[in-house]
């Protein structure tokens, strides 16, 4: 049977109290709200870009006008994008907080050695392509900012237009799908944790209190 005092099953820290949140876990805590209200703006923000680039078409406008609407709205759209598998991904680390601090304080409540799971390799997975999907969905949008600028200060590169969309599209859909791995990561600690906790409780009414 798996216990959590078994370093083959669960490698931990001891300590006489709650170690707390760590500090991926107190950024969680601080920045998944202001993510997602970033997140519904700039998704508002792009409905109204998209609304006025359909306006320009239906009415006729200039190639290269809609060609820059196209990649602002690319841009701000991604950003909201980014911002909310920000925030998902910062809510998963608060809740893991909560498991690890909420865990410490019961233990330590019984008189007990409290145990804190170690990070798992799963959480730093989770931690490493988060930083890279973020920074995948941002470089992006950046370049569709930038190419916007462009088409409207040298008309020669409308016709590359198109092209440094599709390319970008392609950047978008990885970062995507970078972010999507790492809340898969991210839920599977939760569920490691969520193991460690359930088989932490059942060893503690066999355990001596402490002085």
């Amino acid at each position: 049977m798996a216990t959590a005092t078994d370093p083959a099953t669960f490698r931990v820290e001891r300590s006489t109290r709650s170690l707390g949140f760590n500090l991926p876990q107190r950024v969680g805590r601080l920045l998944w709200l202001p993510m997602l209200l970033m997140a519904v703006m700039l998704f508002g923000a792009g409905i109204v870009l998209g609304i006025v680039r359909a306006s320009e078409i239906a009415d006729g406008g200039a190639p290269d006008t809609i060609a820059a609407l196209q990649h602002v709205q690319a841009g701000i759209m991604f950003l909201g994008f980014a911002s909310v598998f920000a925030a998902i991904s910062f809510a998963i680390a608060r809740i893991l907080g909560q498991f690890r601090a909420g865990g410490g304080e019961v233990q330590a409540a019984a008189r007990r050695t409290v145990h804190t799971l170690e990070m798992p390799g799963t959480a730093k997975l989770f931690l490493g392509l988060m930083a890279t999907a973020m920074m995948t969905l941002v470089v992006a949008s950046a370049l569709h900012l930038v190419f916007a600028a462009d088409i409207e200060s040298t008309p020669a590169s409308l016709a590359d237009a198109e092209d440094r969309f599709v390319v970008l599209e392609g950047v978008r859909r990885l970062g995507v799908a970078l972010f999507l791995f790492a809340i898969l990561l991210g839920l599977a600690t939760i569920i490691r944790v969520l193991r460690f906790q359930a088989v932490r409780m059942r060893e503690l009414p066999s355990e001596e209190p402490l002085r």
